[in-house]
């Protein structure tokens, strides 16, 4: 497989954990997993923001990230995302500043209106509101990105001469995407500012059938502001655990997909209503939602994507505690060793070397035993012409005497 854009791997950790287990070693295996991506060649690593229901327990990705940018050297490392109605706008702008320049230009700026509606509520904001938030929020932070002073009052923030008293170390600003799953506002707001977008969603069945959708909103509102949006800027989202085989993974998630599942049935609208009598991890991986099993069954999932969607830039793999923690870094060392060459297009150089020698071999074989064979036979008649040269003066230097 070629692609024109090498897909870049990665992770979108909300994350979830859950109620029995530790917190606080919890989110240490969190960094532990970062590091562990960084080590493996993983591009991208995205962060979320959550207040409440207690499994996804990272409340500020900001501080999160600064850790995990301490711990490693490549990764870039993303909010997944940033919920702006929950915060004054030159407050979210000033933050992600000082990562930019933390990180030496490694931080990616992740916006949404906020996924939990219990987070909300407990801040009490209308839902209704939150994604016309969520675009003037994000339209003060680009002036202040920009160096303009702002003067702006509105229902929910008051800002007098904001200034951010730091610009972004890259230029003109970190690169920002906007989180999309099934309504057309992340389309929208990535079409206007030429953003990318997080379809968050990817692989359940309204989030799928809202891929080519939300992706065609996003380029008729960008070719109406005279831009074109870039495909290497689209991400996907997706659950993935994988073994050595099929039976394995199954095995391997029994250890906490249960749990996963029933929070998420409870808080999330996106989440699939289960069919009467079917195993609940059957019917995730038969509808598509989740990939359990092999390399090459992640390997049919991309492409199905792909056949959707066409191409995107980067894969981020829905982080979970289905598996044990050490089943979990195993499967993402499959992924970056059997998966990711596959869309990075790493081995089509050494796969045309490998069958041009290989249909060539018996020539090249022939012509190799012939110059070995020839080269036997010069040596043979070199040494004999030397052994001749040699008893011809012996037998000079006897008649001499």
């Amino acid at each position: 497989m070629t692609r024109t854009i090498p897909m870049r791997n990665g992770i979108f950790l909300a994350p979830f954990h859950p109620l029995d287990q530790d917190p606080t070693e919890a989110i240490h295996r969190d960094l532990e997993l970062v590091q562990n991506l960084d080590r493996l060649g993983y591009e991208e690593a995205w962060i979320g923001e959550h207040h409440s229901a207690g499994f996804e327990i990272i409340s500020s990705p900001e501080v999160f990230i600064a850790a995990a940018a301490e711990r490693t050297k490549r990764i870039r490392l993303g909010t997944g995302v940033v919920s702006l109605p929950y915060h004054n706008p030159l407050m979210t702008a000033n933050r992600m500043i000082q990562l930019d320049h933390q990180t030496r230009g490694r931080v990616m700026f992740g916006v949404g209106p906020g996924l939990l509606p219990s987070d909300a509520m407990m801040l009490g904001i209308n839902p209704m509101t939150q994604r016309d938030r969520m675009m003037e929020g994000l339209q003060v932070i680009m002036r202040l990105f920009d160096g303009e002073v702002v003067t702006e009052k509105s229902d929910w923030y008051n800002l007098v001469n904001a200034r951010a008293h730091l610009l972004p170390y890259t230029k003109p600003h970190p690169e920002i995407a906007v989180a999309s799953a099934v309504s057309p506002s992340g389309g929208r707001a990535a079409g206007k500012y030429g953003f990318g977008m997080l379809c968050v969603a990817a692989t359940n069945a309204d989030g799928f059938d809202a891929l080519a959708t939300n992706w065609q909103i996003a380029n008729e509102i960008a070719a109406e502001s005279g831009r074109t949006m870039d495909r290497s800027r689209l991400r996907l989202v997706g659950p993935v655990h994988l073994a050595e085989t099929r039976e394995q993974a199954r095995k391997n998630v029994e250890y906490g997909i249960h749990k996963f599942m029933e929070y998420f049935a409870r808080l999330n609208p996106l989440a699939p209503t289960p069919t009467n009598g079917k195993n609940p991890i059957d019917e995730m991986i038969e509808s598509g939602r989740a990939v359990i099993g092999t390399p090459d069954d992640a390997i049919a999932q991309l492409k199905r994507l792909e056949n959707k969607q066409g191409e995107f830039g980067a894969f981020l793999q829905l982080a979970h505690n289905w598996a044990t923690f050490d089943k979990t870094l195993k499967s993402f060392d499959l992924w970056a060793e059997h998966v990711a060459p596959v869309f990075k297009s790493a081995n089509v150089s050494r796969q045309a070397s490998y069958d041009w020698t290989m249909s060539n071999a018996k020539d090249f074989m022939g012509q190799a035993m012939n110059a070995a064979g020839a080269m036997i036979q010069k040596h043979a008649e070199e040494r004999a012409a030397k052994h001749a040269a040699e008893e011809g003066a012996a037998a000079t230097r006897r008649a001499s005497k």
